[in-house]
Formats: structure tokens, C-alpha cells, sequence
């Protein structure tokens, strides 16, 4: 056996024995690492220089190439050494593990390779398949990261109130919904296509039930963002139920599930193309969700009794666009996971590279899309459009990345984009359909674009007709939509009917997240949080110490830019206890205006500090001359100051009164 042992060497390269097998590794600010024969044993020595500091640590990443006879060919390992070590002097360095060795023999480098004449007997089918079950269970593994996206999107755009429940909402999807799908969905799916009730429970092809787990649990996931704020828990972990064994599978059951040719290609002789779930996954989540949101009725006080639409924006945009991104990320394994593993043509249709491509771009065009859109209508560009814009144009290309050519991606993800400010603003205004998340055009609209546009921009020779495949698609998208919309539509009827649909208003006003979960999000910033926050440490309201004359509160609602030296001023006039509370108000200053997705709203509450200074031996009026000399600016909105008269005060602690409690 032959061994090769790496140990820590303190000999100068200059007396090295010979030549070095390899180049020098150069590190620039750490140390140069060469390897250097010992002619008496089967040895390779590290030697190094180093750095004069006194501690240090030290990370070498070690290539060590050795040839092997019997292969061949040549292997880089990589070896990383994280050690400590101080210098005794600035030319020699004293290591505290010194002898510390790492030993790897041949033969343990052998194990971790395939041999060639292993693979030569390995018949190709088995080795394809072992191949392709890795590829889909590392691309399944990143479509399940997309949950994490969703959660995230779909809390930054509601209310602060709300986001523990929306989080809930995402975890329990996937942990209800693939265990349905896993002991009925399967089995249904099964029934539909032609066979038996045969779930895939106890029989195996796991890693394919898995793959087909994620695409469905996408689906139901689509629907949560489009009833956040109002719908009940328990209403939509059934809907989640129904959807991940009946709603969802009866879909795939006369498309992907088909056993020979699809219902589509039975109807009309040419076979409904969706590559990756572009109408099947997105766009019927999509009319799922839409037509969940209709039957439930939007969030209180979203429209007013005269007509007039109040925008309620969400609380995060960070948030969203944070979640925005990471479904961008995990959508590479929607597209590009369902293209085979040895599919590696850089080009044309059904290729990697094909799918890759098409994907990225339609990505960005959709961005650009929407916010080109979004600057036409508002003269602004919209963040949250521009994110949801990048979705809009990956829902749309899902159907077709593997057939599209480059120019049809450009101009399936420009369209998916400009068409999201438009149907969300006819869906919200128009239809008076409140779909908090806008999952609609985001998923709906763009995905049945994507599906309908398949024919016209496929790559030469992909479409034997384009009026033929046409009338397929659209075939398919009614098919599909009217199936989703009818069975969501039973569904959410008959929560509504029963009174389950749906949260009380006294609940909804109070957010979901303490109705539902019976916790704050935010506990600092909510209700339970005490209302005012004394400067010095108290709890209780005290003045300067006084013990005579008439007790008075002197209260200053100011900027909160200038509590500061308010407070200077206070201390100055001899009254520097305070107490302090954040508020907000309306008076003189303008109100402002905010946009959420092109739409804006005013902000006539701004928000301000309001001071509170209770006194006894001092005039009050010194007190409030402080305060309106140092909270003024000379612009509308600087505040108002207060004197009110105190009938008596107690204090906590003593249980004196009057102006001694004081």
C-alpha cells in the first residue's frame, strides 16, 4: 500500500531537497505552500513561509497531484488544514499541534472514484436512471427552497398583523399537503388516469412521488397570498387538503399522469404542451386563488360603500423582494430540473442549455416589463411590480422553456410583465376582487399567457401547425381553469355557507396573528407593548422633585427629529424628568403620499412625540417656552404644546399626594 503523509515541516525552502513536484500556491497575504520529494521514504513533505505575526490562524488549501498508474489519470484533492500557530521568532514558526499528521493511502482514493471498468458493466439503462433519479432529487430538493420564498414574499406584502399567520399558512401547506398527496393524491391521480386507486404509500418510486410532491405543493401554496388577512385557518388547511388529493391530481391525471395520449390530444388530436407546470402548477394555483378571494370578499376597509378603493400596502418590502429572489432561485429547478440530466446540448429544443436560457431571460424581461408599465402609468417605477414582473415572466415561460426561441423568451417574459399592472388594476378595480398578493396575474394570467403563446414562438420544426397546436392550448387552458375554478368555487361556497370561510370582524380588525396563533409578530410594537417609554427608567410620570405650588402637565407633541433637544432644554429649565411616547397625528403639515404597486394613497397621520413633563415648583409656562424653542423649525408640522391642570397626584411607592407626590 502506498502512503502518502502530510506532516509539518520547519525546514527553509532553500534547503529543499529537490526540485518541487508542483508550482508554487500563492496566497497573498498568507503563505506559499510547495512539496518537496524525500528520495529516502515514500514521503511528501509540507514546507512554508509565513507571515510574522505573533497569532494567527492559518487555512491552506493543499492540491496534491499524484498519478496513478493503474487509471491513468490524474487526481486533485483538495486538502483543508485550519491550525493555530504561534511564532516564536519571525523566521521560525513553533506550531501548537505539531504533530498532527494526515495520512490517505491509495487506496482510500480509489473508493472515492468510479472505475472505469466498474462503469463498463453497468448496462446503460441502469446507469441513466441512477444518473437521473440524482439529478431530480437534487432539483426536487431546490423547488422545495421556492417555500421558503413564498413565505417570505407573501408576509412583507400584508400587514404586520397578519404575518405569523401567513407564515403558518406556507409551513402547513407543505406539511399537510404532501402527506395527502402522498396517501390519497397519488392513488386519486392513479384512478383518474385509467388504473387503480394505487397510492404510491408502500409501493415504492419514491423519488418520483417526491418530485411530484413539490410541483403540487407549489399549486396549493399559490392560493394562501391571495386569501391572506381574512380567511380562516382551519377553511384553508381544508382547501389545502381537497387540492392536494382531488383538485390537483385530477389535472395531472389527463396531462403528465396520461398514460398514452392526453385528454387534450383525445379531443382535438394534437397533445397539450407544458413542459414544467406553466398552466398546469401556476396558472391553475393562480384561478385558484382568484376565485378563492372573490367567494371570500376582500379585507375591511378595503373598499368603501361609495365606491372608493382604499389601498392597504403591505408591511415589508424587503421582505418581498427578498422572497421575490429566492423563488427565482428555486424556479432554475422548476425549469431547468425537468429537462433530463443528459440532455446537455447547448442549444435547441429540450437541451439544458435551451431551458437555462429561455428561463433567465424571460425572468428579466418580465422585470422589465412591469416596470416599464408601472413608470407609463404612475411616472414612477414600482418596486414590488418590477418583483412581481420577474415572477409574472418565469410563470409564463414555464409552459415552454424547452421549445422557445431566444427572441420568443424576450418576448414571452416582456408581455408577462406589462400585462401584470394592467390585470391586476381590472381585477382589484374593476372586479372588485381583493387578491392581496396579486397571484393572479403573477401566476394566472401569466401562465395561461405563456401556455396560449407556445405556437408562436416555438423554435423551427417544434410545431407541425401552429393553428393545430393552438387550438390545443386553448383547449387545455379552458379545460384546466374551468376545472380548477368550478371545484374551488364548490369548496369555498360551502365554508361560506357554513360560516367557516371566513374570520370574525372583530378578529380580522385585531390581525390574525393573535386571533388565530395568539401571538405578536412584532411584541415591541404591538398592543401588549407598553404605550410610553420614560427617559429615565421610570414607570410612573414624575416631575422635577417640587414640593410646592400647583401641579401642571406640560405636554409638547413635537417632531421626533428634535426630541433631542428637547430634552437639552428641558434639563436646562430645571425639569429634566419626562415621559415619552410615540404618536400619530394630524394637524397643519401637508399630507404625504405613498405607492404600493402604482397605486398611491395618503399619509395625513404622521408620526410625531409627544413629551410629557408633570411640575410643581416651576412655572409651567417656562416649561412649554423650552419646549416650543427647541422643537421649532418654522415649518408646518413642528407640533403644539399643552398646560393642563393636575387635581392631585399619588405616588406609588409612599402613597404621599398632592404636590409632594410630585
Amino acid at each position: 500500500m502506498d502512503v502518502i503523509v502530510f506532516r509539518d515541516c520547519e525546514e527553509d525552502v532553500s534547503h529543499a531537497h529537490s526540485e518541487p513536484i508542483t508550482d508554487s500556491l500563492t496566497s497573498k497575504d498568507y503563505t506559499r505552500v510547495q512539496f518537496w520529494p524525500d528520495e529516502r521514504a515514500d514521503f511528501f513533505y509540507l514546507t512554508s513561509l509565513y507571515r510574522t505575526y505573533t497569532s494567527s490562524y492559518l487555512t491552506y488549501a493543499v492540491i496534491i497531484r499524484e498519478y496513478l498508474q493503474n487509471l491513468e489519470s490524474t487526481i486533485y484533492i483538495c486538502l483543508f488544514l485550519s491550525l493555530r500557530c504561534e511564532f516564536e521568532s519571525k523566521s521560525r514558526p513553533l506550531w501548537k499541534n505539531s504533530a498532527r499528521t494526515v495520512m490517505y493511502s491509495r487506496e482510500n482514493w480509489e473508493s472515492l472514484m468510479i472505475d472505469p471498468s466498474v462503469l463498463a458493466t453497468i448496462e446503460a439503462e441502469t446507469l441513466t436512471a441512477a444518473v437521473n433519479e440524482t439529478w431530480i432529487l437534487t432539483v426536487t430538493f431546490l423547488i422545495f427552497f421556492m417555500h421558503a420564498g413564498f413565505a417570505m414574499l407573501e408576509a412583507g406584502q400584508v400587514r404586520s398583523k397578519n404575518v405569523a399567520n401567513q407564515l403558518t399558512k406556507n409551513m402547513l401547506t407543505w406539511a399537510v399537503g404532501v402527506t395527502v398527496f402522498f396517501l390519497i393524491g397519488t392513488g386519486f391521480e392513479s384512478l383518474m388516469s385509467g388504473g387503480s386507486f394505487s397510492p404510491v404509500a408502500g409501493a415504492g418510486g419514491y423519488v418520483g412521488w417526491l418530485y411530484g410532491a413539490v410541483f403540487a405543493m407549489t399549486a396549493a401554496t399559490i392560493v394562501s397570498g391571495a386569501v391572506a388577512g381574512r380567511a380562516k385557518l382551519r377553511a384553508y388547511v381544508t382547501y389545502t387538503f381537497l387540492l392536494a388529493a382531488v383538485i390537483y391530481p385530477m389535472i395531472t391525471a389527463f396531462t403528465w399522469a396520461a398514460p398514452e395520449a392526453g385528454l387534450v390530444a383525445q379531443l382535438v388530436g394534437t397533445p397539450f404542451a407544458d413542459f414544467a407546470g406553466g398552466m398546469i402548477v401556476h396558472g391553475m394555483g393562480g384561478i385558484a386563488g382568484l376565485t378563492a378571494a372573490a367567494i371570500l370578499g376582500p379585507r375591511m376597509d378595503r373598499y368603501d360603500s361609495d365606491g372608493s378603493i382604499n389601498i392597504i400596502p403591505g408591511h415589508s418590502m424587503t421582505f418581498a423582494v427578498l422572497g421575490t429572489l429566492m423563488l427565482c432561485f428555486g424556479w432554475y429547478g422548476f425549469n431547468v430540473g425537468t429537462a433530463g440530466a443528459l440532455d446537455i446540448g447547448g442549444a435547441g429544443a429540450n437541451t439544458l442549455g435551451q431551458v437555462a436560457m429561455t428561463t433567465t431571460i424571460a425572468m428579466g424581461m418580465g422585470a422589465i416589463g412591469s416596470a416599464a408599465v408601472s413608470l407609463l402609468k404612475s411616472g414612477k417605477v414600482d418596486t414590488l411590480y418590477t418583483a412581481n414582473g420577474m415572477l409574472a415572466g418565469l410563470a409564463a415561460i414555464t409552459a415552454i422553456p424547452n421549445t422557445t426561441a431566444w427572441w420568443g423568451a424576450i418576448v414571452v417574459g416582456l408581455l408577462a410583465g406589462a400585462q401584470l399592472p394592467i390585470v391586476f388594476e381590472f381585477v382589484s378595480n374593476t372586479l372588485e376582487i381583493d387578491d392581496v398578493c396579486a397571484v393572479f396575474p403573477v401566476h394566472g394570467s401569466a401562465g395561461v399567457l405563456g401556455a396560449l403563446l407556445m405556437p408562436f414562438v416555438a423554435l423551427p420544426g417544434v410545431v407541425d401547425s401552429v393553428v393545430n397546436q393552438f387550438i390545443a392550448q386553448v383547449v387545455g387552458v379552458v379545460i384546466i381553469g374551468g376545472w380548477t375554478l368550478t371545484a374551488t368555487a364548490i369548496i369555498w361556497y360551502l365554508f361560506k355557507a357554513t360560516g367557516q370561510a371566513r374570520v370574525d370582524p372583530d378578529h380580522e380588525r385585531d390581525g390574525l396573528d393573535v386571533s388565530e396563533h395568539g401571538v405578536d409578530t412584532y411584541p415591541e410594537f404591538g398592543p401588549s407593548a407598553p404605550r410610553g417609554t420614560a427617559t429615565d427608567g421610570g414607570a410612573e410620570l414624575r416631575g422635577d422633585g417640587g414640593s410646592a405650588g400647583d401641579i401642571n402637565m406640560v405636554m409638547g407633541i413635537v417632531r421626533p427629529d428634535r426630541l433631542g433637544e428637547v430634552k437639552t432644554a428641558l434639563a436646562k429649565v430645571g425639569a429634566p424628568s419626562l415621559t415619552v411616547s410615540n404618536v400619530s397625528g394630524r394637524g397643519s403639515q401637508p399630507a404625504k403620499t405613498g405607492q404600493w404597486r402604482g397605486e398611491e394613497y395618503a399619509v395625513d397621520l404622521h408620526k410625531k412625540v409627544k413629551v410629557e413633563v408633570i411640575v410643581a415648583d416651576i412655572p409651567a409656562d417656562d416649561v412649554a417656552d423650552a419646549i416650543r424653542s427647541a422643537a421649532g423649525t418654522g415649518e408646518p408640522g413642528d407640533g403644539k404644546v399643552f398646560i393642563l391642570p393636575v387635581d392631585d397626584a399619588v405616588h406609588v411607592r409612599t402613597g404621599t399626594t398632592g404636590p409632594e407626590a410630585v
